[in-house]
């Protein structure tokens, strides 16, 4: 499993780097800016935790290109925890994407106060891209083991929609459950109801990827 892992993220590792980059840039931008556009703020913050996700998940189809992934079938790992590596790789990178919008909107409030009305709103936003993140991994593995290494890019687009349809359809369901302005605790629960959801449907998509993955054939 440890080589596995390894291997995931040496794969993601270029790109992740040049994410970076690009994550580094707008966040000194976006941090050194004046932060009465608070829509600036969560745009970074969405931006970091779902890209680095994304780049975790899309560095899956280098394998489809040099075929690793089949390779890795004759070598003496079981199938599945070569479909659990890549849901660890996921989650690692998500961390990173976490730390990234953490360290960017301490820094914008340290530096011009907090641009929102209300304290929750930051805790909204990090479950926002927490939950489209783990969503939208729970919608790719499946789909991907199933057979779309040759539409691999389309399997991407569409779980990255699906991730945020689902966060939306989620957050219809809680302004009709709480219409009106919700209190505090009522802001907390459902972020924390959105987050078991997200964390619910990607760990259920763990055992669906690994069934999909041992009946299929190379």
């Amino acid at each position: 499993m440890r080589g596995l892992f390894r291997n995931n993220f040496y794969a993601t590792l270029l790109g992740a780097e040049a994410f970076t980059g690009i994550a580094l840039l707008v966040g000194v931008f976006v941090v050194a800016m004046d932060n009465a556009i608070p829509s600036l703020i969560i745009g970074y913050m969405l931006l970091v935790m779902i890209g680095f996700s994304l780049n975790s998940i899309a560095s899956i189809r280098k394998e489809s290109a040099t075929k690793w992934g089949k390779y890795k079938l004759t070598v003496p790992v079981r199938k599945r925890d070569i479909v659990i590596s890549f849901f660890a790789s996921q989650l690692l990178w998500l961390a990173v994407g976490i730390v990234f919008a953490g360290v960017g909107i301490a820094l914008s409030i340290a530096l011009h106060g907090n641009p929102f009305d209300r304290n929750t709103d930051i805790f909204m936003l990090f479950v926002l891209g927490i939950g489209i993140s783990l969503f939208m991994g729970a919608i790719f593995f499946p789909l991907y083991f199933l057979g779309g290494e040759e539409r691999n890019e389309v399997i991407l687009v569409v779980s990255l929609l699906g991730g945020i349809g689902v966060i939306m359809g989620l957050t219809t369901l809680i302004n009709i459950m709480y219409p009106g302005n919700m209190t505090t605790w009522q802001t907390v629960m459902s972020g924390i109801f959105m987050m078991a959801c997200g964390a619910a449907s990607f760990t259920v998509s763990v055992p669906l990827s690994v069934g999909v993955f041992q009946r299929k054939e190379y």
